[in-house]
């Protein structure tokens, strides 16, 4: 009787559900809209009845070993999310507890940066790694550590908090409520930002100034950059020594074998990849140069999340 998992990513517009068998692949999938829910009871009860509407369309000989979801402020310890800035619900959300009530099996619950780390471990570049770092660079910057074979969770369950550390002092603001986090330097939006400052700063022609600054976006700053345009590769090139400089401080805390790059911005390609690694061993401590692989994840991009969710009731 084949073992199958629920991988479920719930982000600030969509919810992504799917079925994944043992050998990670995905046998079926759906979505909801969680923006469209006012009261998360709501939501629960609407991401349950899908859960159970995918496993009677796709019967087969299976067991459900478990659900593992992935979600921001998602405390594993818990199973609590807990104030996420990008969901419209606040306070202590109970969400293991109130699905638990619906299935017989285990439903474990993580932040997504950590499911992303979980799923690169056991689908993807990190199978026989048990050292190393997983960076998403999407709207924001999140991550996930694995030391010694086993995620790092720290005390409370909100470890690895890599975007929320201070790169600039009384930096740029951030919504966690501080100013100069990582994650406003380092993600879509981020270098967004950083080409908005260069714009306004730079002179000389520039493929990003036929763009309004309010429809500016990070994939128009990857097309000036591959058509030449040198104030899209001064912007990557900022970019990635605010990333590289980060990375080699991590490196110094955690030592891992690699680090891998995920995500829209990570997509870039030699445009993010090559600055970074240049700085990051230009800052790094002698005893650390030339033993960090920068990598690509190896995670399908449009089913990374499901998986990531999914590998948590393999790991756990």
């Amino acid at each position: 009787m084949e073992k199958i998992t629920f991988g479920i990513d719930i982000g600030g517009t969509n919810t992504e559900i799917g079925i994944v068998s043992e050998k990670g692949k995905i046998i079926a999938k759906s979505r909801i809209k969680t923006s469209a829910y006012a009261k998360f009871e709501d939501f629960v009860e609407d991401l349950c009845n899908e859960i159970i509407t995918l496993l009677i369309n796709n019967k087969s000989d299976y067991t459900l070993s478990g659900i593992g979801i992935g979600a921001p402020n998602a405390n594993f310890y818990t199973g609590i999310i807990e104030d996420a800035p990008n969901l419209r619900w606040k306070g202590k959300l109970h969400l293991s507890k109130l699905i638990s009530t619906k299935f017989s099996c285990p439903v474990y619950l993580t932040n997504d940066a950590n499911a992303a780390a979980l799923g690169e471990k056991v689908y993807g570049g990190a199978k026989n790694i048990n050292d190393f770092i997983l960076i998403t660079l999407g709207t924001g910057l999140g991550s996930g550590i694995f030391s010694n074979g086993k995620l790092v969770y720290g005390h409370d369950g909100f470890a690895g908090e890599l975007g929320h550390t201070i790169y600039k002092r009384n930096g740029r603001p951030c919504g966690c409520g501080r100013c100069g986090c990582l994650e406003q330097y380092v993600s879509a939006s981020g270098i967004v930002k950083t080409a908005i400052k260069f714009l306004e700063n730079r002179v000389g022609e520039s493929l990003l100034k036929n763009y309004h600054i309010d429809s500016l976006n990070s994939k128009h700053i990857y097309e000036a950059a591959e058509a030449g345009d040198p104030i899209a590769l001064e912007i990557f090139d900022y970019t990635g020594k605010v990333l590289g400089f980060s990375l080699a401080n991590i490196v110094a805390i955690s030592s891992p074998e690699a680090i891998f790059l995920f995500g829209g911005l990570a997509n870039s390609g030699k445009f993010i990849f090559d600055p970074t690694q240049k700085y990051m061993e230009y800052y790094m401590l002698n005893i650390f140069k030339n033993k960090v692989r920068l990598l690509p994840s190896l995670l399908p991009e449009t089913d990374a999340a499901i998986l990531g969710a999914s590998a948590l009731v393999a790991e756990s």
